[in-house]
């Protein structure tokens, strides 16, 4: 029995079809999506305006592995029928079905970070500050080259409760992280990122704000006493690199911005007893202070940032007694919580921490459990990583990058950062 011949109009609908599938995986692999197509009206209509705009967005989706929410938004938009979008949707499938799952024994690392040093000569001038600059910060060229590093060896930023969150019943579980082979997830986070005030004129940002578009900036006074606007800081430098490397971010997630509240947050002095009328320092912009820092963290949060109370003041947990943590935690909830939100995880100042390995127990751990905290991080340079799940909590080490871990690892006296980058290359020589 012969086959039926098919005509020139079946053989170029055919060929259409194809390459709009080979397209799309193009497309979608290096994070981008089709252009749209010409085709006749019965087959594949033009992709109107709207309907590129959520290709665009589910691109974006589907660039940071969250192929169901890509999905999703392509099934329930109006041009979800047209050939364009359901080709693209066929690639997404496939893409999510090659997912493999992040072993809840495997390690997952956590960086952090100090403020970054803008300009080097004032920061290491030979003042009573310098050491300290040199021991516990980085540079912005610095961070910079560690994060090119970081996604070339294919890290993927995630957050805290991305890898566990608590169930029904409020016993943290773990989360399945799924990326494709061979990505590895990781947490940065960000200490301090409150702009104190020692570090007036000393090449530092002065503060984060929002730019016209919206989006998270930096103030910065140069040496000439010219303010600047733009990115000189950990939050805007990410933004930045995520938004040009979208696959470095795991569905969204940024990273961990821990504040304390003593000198205010974000760069505002905002502490009522600090900076209020009857204080010895007054503010007269306190409430305007506190109503650009709160517009700002609700921009940080929405683009993919957490906060973690860093106690109101740098207080080390394990010294301290249980009274004195009670009442910092409760001045962090009055002054620091109506800025940045409420938060459920503590980063312990100083590299404290309320035990060693061993499961927390005593009345420090009961009273930060019973203020909502379920995340836990100490510093433990140590090791590349290190992380404990219990009912009731989740914790987890992080390490040191400063000029401090660096100088370490340029004497051999530690390994601990070669599997992130080369400190060779990128330790500043003006260090």
């Amino acid at each position: 029995m012969k086959r039926k011949r098919l005509g020139r109009k079946a053989y170029w609908l055919m060929g259409l079809t194809v390459m709009l599938v080979v397209l799309a995986v193009i497309y979608v692999q290096r994070g981008e999506e089709p252009t749209s197509h010409s085709s006749s009206s019965d087959d594949d209509p033009s992709v109107s305006s709207e309907q590129q705009h959520v290709l665009d967005v589910a691109a974006r989706d589907a660039a940071q592995y969250d192929y169901d929410q890509a999905i999703r938004q392509l099934e329930e938009s109006e041009g979800s029928a047209q050939n364009k979008t359901q080709a693209v949707i066929d690639t997404y499938r496939q893409k999510k079905e090659a997912l493999v799952s992040w072993d809840s024994d495997q390690p997952i690392p956590h960086l952090f970070f100090h403020s970054l040093i803008v300009d080097e000569q004032r920061a290491f001038d030979g003042d009573g500050m310098s050491q300290g600059y040199r021991d516990y910060m980085v540079t912005v060229e610095e961070f910079q080259a560690i994060l090119k590093d970081l996604y070339e060896r294919d890290y993927v930023l995630v957050t805290m409760d991305d890898i566990a969150q608590p169930n029904a019943d409020g016993t943290m579980t773990y989360q399945d992280l799924q990326l494709p082979p061979g990505k590895k997830p990781m947490v940065l986070s960000q200490d301090d990122l409150s702009y104190y005030e020692y570090m007036d004129g000393d090449g530092f940002a002065d503060k984060l704000i929002l730019d016209e578009q919206g989006d998270v900036t930096n103030t910065y006074v140069n040496a000439n006493g010219e303010t600047k606007q733009g990115s000189y800081d950990m939050v805007p430098l990410i933004d930045d690199f995520v938004q040009e490397h979208p696959d470095f971010s795991y569905h969204g997630s940024k990273g961990v911005a821990a504040v304390t509240g003593y000198n205010g947050v974000l760069g505002y002095r905002t502490s009522a007893s600090e900076y209020g009328p009857d204080s010895d320092h007054p503010n007269p912009d306190l409430k305007a202070d506190q109503q650009q820092a709160q517009q700002v963290a609700e921009a940080m949060k929405a683009d993919g940032w957490n906060f973690a109370s860093h106690t109101w003041g740098h207080l080390n947990v394990q010294e301290t007694s249980l009274a004195h943590l009670q009442t910092d935690t409760q001045r962090w909830k009055e002054e620091v919580a109506p800025i940045v939100g409420d938060t459920s995880t503590m980063i312990f100042a100083f590299g404290s921490d309320l035990s060693d390995w061993h499961p927390y127990h005593g009345a420090k751990y009961e009273w930060l459990r019973d203020q909502g905290y379920r995340y836990f991080a100490n510093v433990d340079a140590s090791t590349e990583a290190w992380k404990q799940l219990e009912p009731g909590y989740f914790r987890q080490a992080r390490i040191n990058v400063d000029g401090m871990r660096m100088r370490e690892a340029l004497q051999g006296q530690t390994d601990v950062l070669d599997a992130f980058f080369d400190v060779e290359d990128i330790y500043s020589d003006q260090r």
